[in-house]
């Protein structure tokens, strides 16, 4: 991006820290040092992301490959590259405990977005990274990174959701469709004390997380009128002796040992199913189930993993712009050649045409409902942990899926008001 020096020379450092990186690079101070008039700034950006992608053993990691082609890109600028294994799944965590300290670039899950905002943890997007981000994204993945107030925080690179992995010489691409199908012909694992997972048979029969728009934490969470009715389904499942249920680990382990026919899980474990299954290896978006002699899709949440740059970060110019070319269809490409990693860019969905990736492309393009962002979510886990604890050990049955499920309401409605 070029920077507009007439307009960028009156702005203070200060300001230029506090407002979103603009159109064209007008933003102004990397706060770096130039060695001379025209020549190269020197600018130090420290970098946090996932192990895999700092995994050298095969020569240099996905990341340290897009470092050296952002330099390549950028030879205004000499870098010093300062990186540190922090996973998307701990970024809002780690950096909240010292935005100003933290990591110029990080890479995160979008259900964090609320809390990094809160923090003042996180960067809005400038015109250009925003133009990017909606000419690779679709509506959905441009949700997952968009704030309440409309603006955009993070650049997509994969997606988040899950979908179903199965041994397609004991399931037919009809019987897929249908987890009830699946149950009379053979062994089926399931997280269902996971929240995350169990959530899509009530999203699927009508439960909101703050409102239609999962913006409004005013409205709160709804499990919808059929409550009941899907609660009695699950703990009914845990009498039908084809369901296992998966803690985490147990459902690729049955996978792979035969004592398990199909299970739920994400891209990020593409390879371990494909090695279990061998040549019966498929995968397919969750399938429908039966409620009151309906079907009723199963309806996951979904999101993505984005990268991000500091607001704080003491050269914001170069850290906005790294974040926004770890995200770019050449280094998803790229992201994807080296470590299996499904692009979130739609220009890319014929580049990764594996099973894993297709499934989850049309799990998030045609079934799954959006995790919500805002920071109320985080006071939905730990009830529905408890809950989702209670189905798994059977102490919600089917007598009692009514009066537990109240309960877990009552909880919920306390927990997020």
């Amino acid at each position: 991006m070029r920077i507009n020096w007439k307009k960028a020379m009156g702005l203070a450092a200060a300001v230029a820290m506090l407002a979103p990186l603009a159109a064209c690079g007008s933003d102004s101070g990397s706060n770096g040092s130039s060695s001379a008039k025209g020549g190269t700034t020197a600018v130090t950006l420290k970098v946090w992301g996932p192990q895999t992608d700092q995994d050298s053993s095969k020569g240099d990691s996905f990341l340290a490959t897009v470092e050296k082609n952002f330099e390549k890109a950028h030879p205004e600028y000499k870098i010093t590259w300062q990186n540190d294994v922090v996973g998307e799944d701990d970024a809002s965590k780690t950096v909240k405990q010292d935005p100003a300290s933290a990591a110029d670039v990080y890479m995160f899950g979008n259900d964090q977005l609320g809390t990094l905002i809160d923090a003042n943890a996180i960067g809005q997007l400038g015109t250009d990274a925003e133009k990017q981000v909606k000419e690779q994204n679709g509506d959905a993945a441009i949700a997952s990174v968009t704030s309440s107030d409309g603006k955009l925080y993070g650049v997509p690179y994969t997606g988040n959701t899950w979908f179903m992995y199965y041994n397609k010489s004991k399931f037919s691409a009809d019987d897929v469709k249908s987890l009830d199908t699946m149950l009379s012909k053979g062994k089926v694992a399931f997280q269902i004390g996971g929240p995350w997972y169990y959530t899509a048979f009530f999203t699927g029969a009508g439960a909101k997380f703050f409102g239609d728009d999962g913006m409004t934490a005013s409205k709160g969470i709804d499990l919808g009128d059929k409550a009941a009715d899907v609660t009695k389904y699950l703990a009914t499942l845990m009498t039908n002796k084809n369901f296992v249920v998966d803690d985490g680990s147990t459902g690729l382990a049955g996978l792979k040992d035969g004592t398990v026919d199909a299970y739920f899980d994400g891209t990020w474990n593409a390879a371990s199913a494909k090695e279990a299954l061998g040549d019966n290896y498929a995968a397919a978006p969750a399938p429908s189930f039966t409620l009151d002699g309906e079907q009723v899709q199963l309806t996951p949440f979904s999101g993505t993993k984005a990268a991000a740059y500091n607001p704080n970060a003491k050269n914001p110019k170069a850290a906005a712009q790294f974040a926004a070319y770890l995200g770019s269809t050449e280094s998803q490409k790229l992201h994807y050649t080296m470590s299996g990693v499904t692009p979130a860019d739609k220009s890319l969905s014929s580049t990764a045409d594996d099973p894993a990736s297709k499934a989850q492309l049309e799990t998030m393009s045609n079934i799954a409902v959006n995790q919500p962002t805002i920071s109320a979510m985080n006071n939905f886990w730990d009830p529905a942990t408890t809950f989702g604890n209670g189905l798994k050990n059977k102490d919600v049955t089917p007598s009692n899926a009514a009066s537990k499920v109240a309960e877990f309401e009552a909880q919920l409605k306390s927990a997020t008001k």
